[in-house]
């Protein structure tokens, strides 16, 4: 385990590669150079195509880079099999999407607790009255057990946050989480992204196509043609 002043995440020179010894072999990350230190509360940033999406992969650990190397938490991924990785996320990462992923049939209790059963097997009574405190904590204590289905789309994605959160990952990977939403519902979710990254001190790394959150951000990183453009600091840590 690293010490806590080193960065959570660092890559150095991470390319990657699709289609490798073909004819239609492409290059979509050239060489990226990029650290995020513990607590940050970042945007990625760039235009349809520019590699976001593969650059999140990676960082999520599900994808494999084809050059570089890549640190999570002080460990090299190179080092790690599919079991390992998958570990790794489960114990290091929590995900939030532009589309929910509830499982319709459970209620959003039941969502809530679904890490704490897939890293260890059971749902222990603790884990489920953390759960239910989670779920107070982002306005949802009064419809804990209802389903997706009879959620609003910011209620589903309030629900998807606290899945997120809810065993406290050292950083949460956000993909486009108010894409799907009208303004009102994006600002509310974003502020509860906001309101979760001061509570936990979870490092954050959302993509957005939004310039209004972007700049409510801490630092915005910039994505172009699969090489960082820009990296720049938009507002004191905690801001916002």
């Amino acid at each position: 385990m690293a010490a806590h002043t080193d960065p959570l995440i660092a890559l150095a020179g991470v390319t990657k590669r699709y289609n490798v010894g073909r004819p239609n072999e492409a290059e979509v990350l050239h060489g990226i150079d990029l650290t995020l230190a513990r607590g940050e509360f970042a945007a990625l940033i760039g235009p349809s195509g520019s590699g976001k999406s593969t650059l999140l992969n990676i960082i999520g650990l599900l994808e494999r880079l084809s050059g570089g190397s890549y640190r999570i938490d002080g460990e090299d991924t190179a080092a790690l099999d599919d079991a390992a990785l998958t570990q790794r996320r489960a114990t290091t990462l929590g995900f939030v999407f532009q589309f929910h992923h509830l499982l319709p049939a459970f209620s959003a209790l039941e969502n809530v607790t679904l890490p704490a059963l897939m890293r260890e097997g059971r749902v222990s009574a603790a884990r489920l009255a953390h759960a239910r405190a989670v779920l107070d904590a982002v306005g949802l204590g009064a419809a804990m057990h209802k389903r997706p289905g009879e959620l609003s789309g910011g209620m589903q994605q309030r629900v998807a946050i606290a899945r997120a959160v809810v065993l406290q990952p050292p950083l949460v990977l956000a993909d486009e989480p108010t894409g799907n939403l009208d303004t009102a519902s994006a600002d509310e979710v974003f502020a509860l992204l906001r309101q979760m990254h001061a509570q936990l001190q979870t490092s954050f790394l959302v993509v957005t196509h939004d310039p209004r959150l972007a700049a409510r951000c801490d630092r915005t990183i910039t994505l172009v043609d699969g090489r960082i453009a820009s990296d720049a600091r938009t507002a004191p840590p905690g801001a916002g």
